[in-house]
């Protein structure tokens, strides 16, 4: 999960764990208590986009066996004895509510079309039963339609799910695994607070190859209390071994009301520094890259073919559902967050059913945080954003103002321009591309930043974005 220090930018669920220093800017949490948790874009207009249908749905297991030390997401421990919570009367209850709040969901298009993506985040969704996981499809199924080449991501922890549950779980069409690993060394799972060791690491590795998983991720944390440059390239090492076709590398970000928060201050130890976090960022950059991983977005690392299809509707700016327990949704231009606090959802929920509160209605409000989010999302990825697009969007002078605050970047080697063949465009010739639009040979197409350096910078270029934006 992605979280950021800016606001007010939409705020998605996304598979954990915590980031970063160097990602942070992604996600900002507008979660409130309230249950009627709707919020709205600036109403400042260009051209109303087409709007779509979702077709991705993020669903949120908020259940744990226990807390991580630097976990502060809407979860709900179980106890070290979770294996076995087949019959769990708080696991069956949050699920009832689940389908309730999909059933009630207002669905507004005339051009329905069936999902094609669900991811299950958390929490730890490979705790929940097969049996409850078929109910929430099948709710999922009844309501929206689910295609049957639709890409099923669940993020599994190792120690919570044998070959057997894998199998079951392939069965009801979960065919993509994001696999919690964090760390390769016992030392380090033990002082984050995971439920699980270095054994049940291998042992869930050995299950998710044994039963065939095709497409399937791994997680690592950098930039963990007393981590050394050699265990991050060990465990770097160790994942390649394993050979996932996807890997997520995320670094570590201290929140307040943590175990971590109480106990450690950024950049102090045994913390490490900036430097060094920038050095674990290049180290996996490197290292994954030369390992035929592609860097395609900035936490994100696939081999060809594989890149995370649910995601992607993230960074492309598209609509998706958001169920369960503090989850956010983007529909109809209208970012919508559901509450923190079971018992706020549960009386969220009830509104939804009674028509109090509608989470997919609203008129589209396109605005400066519509154009920040694009920007933000786009400059997350490999691609990078699209000018043409953006400029039909928002208009000329917001794309002026943009390139003559990164013109100093481009330089440095921090932004780069690539024409319609993505080709490099050097400084001294952007402005040719950028003011003489009748040239239809010398167009800037794209704006990206470099792998690493320029993703290392993303937190001030983002920023620098903005008040450009803004201005």
């Amino acid at each position: 999960m992605l979280k950021s220090t800016f606001t007010p930018i939409l705020w998605v669920l996304f598979p954990k764990p915590k980031s970063s220093k160097l990602s942070s800017y992604f996600h900002t949490n507008t979660f409130t208590n309230s249950t009627l948790p709707v919020r709205q874009n600036a109403s400042l207009k260009h051209h109303s986009p087409i709007i779509t249908h979702p077709s991705s749905a993020y669903i949120h297991l908020p259940f744990c066996r226990k807390r991580c030390h630097y976990c502060d997401f809407p979860i709900v421990a179980l106890g070290s004895a979770s294996m076995q919570i087949d019959d769990d009367p708080r696991v069956l209850n949050y699920v009832q509510w689940l389908c309730r709040e999909i059933n009630a969901t207002k669905v507004e298009f005339d051009d329905r079309t069936s999902l094609e993506t669900v991811f299950f985040g958390g929490g730890t969704p490979s705790l929940v039963p097969p049996r409850m996981v078929s109910t929430i499809l099948e709710t999922l199924r009844m309501k929206f339609g689910l295609s049957e080449s639709a890409e099923i991501s669940m993020e599994m922890d190792p120690g919570t799910f044998d070959a057997r549950k894998m199998q079951e779980m392939m069965v009801l069409g979960v065919n993509r695994v994001s696999l919690g690993v964090q760390a390769f060394q016992e030392k380090l799972l033990s002082s984050c607070g995971r439920a699980h060791g270095l054994k049940e690491v291998h042992e869930a590795i050995d299950i998710v190859k044994s039963c065939r998983v095709e497409n399937w991720s791994m997680d690592l944390i950098a930039s963990l209390p007393h981590q050394t440059c050699e265990m991050w390239e060990e465990s770097l090492r160790l994942t390649i071994e394993a050979q996932p076709t996807h890997v997520s590398v995320y670094d570590l970000q201290i929140e307040q009301g943590t175990k971590f928060g109480n106990l450690y201050t950024p950049g102090e130890f045994p913390l490490p520094s900036e430097m060094q976090s920038a050095d674990f960022y290049k180290m996996a950059s490197r290292m994954l890259s030369d390992a035929n991983y592609n860097h395609y977005e900035i936490s994100s690392y696939s081999k060809s073919g594989y890149e995370c299809k649910h995601n992607s509707i993230y960074w492309k700016c598209k609509p998706f559902y958001g169920f369960g327990l503090g989850s956010a949704s983007f529909i109809g231009g209208l970012r919508f967050s559901r509450p923190k606090k079971l018992n706020d959802y549960m009386n969220f929920v009830q509104n939804l059913e009674n028509g109090i509160v509608n989470s997919s209605a609203g008129d589209h409000i396109h605005g400066k945080d519509t154009a920040m989010d694009v920007v933000m999302l786009s400059l997350r990825t490999a691609r990078g954003l699209d000018i043409e697009s953006f400029k039909e969007s928002y208009g000329n002078s917001i794309v002026f103002s943009l390139i003559e605050a990164y013109k100093p970047y481009v330089e440095s080697g921090h932004v780069v321009c690539l024409d319609e063949k993505r080709k490099c465009i050097r400084i001294d010739d952007l402005d040719d591309y950028v003011l003489d639009e009748s040239n239809t040979e010398k167009r800037l197409a794209y704006i990206r930043l470099s792998d690493p350096e320029g993703f290392l910078l993303s937190n001030e270029l983002i920023s620098l974005a903005f008040r450009a934006i803004d201005s």
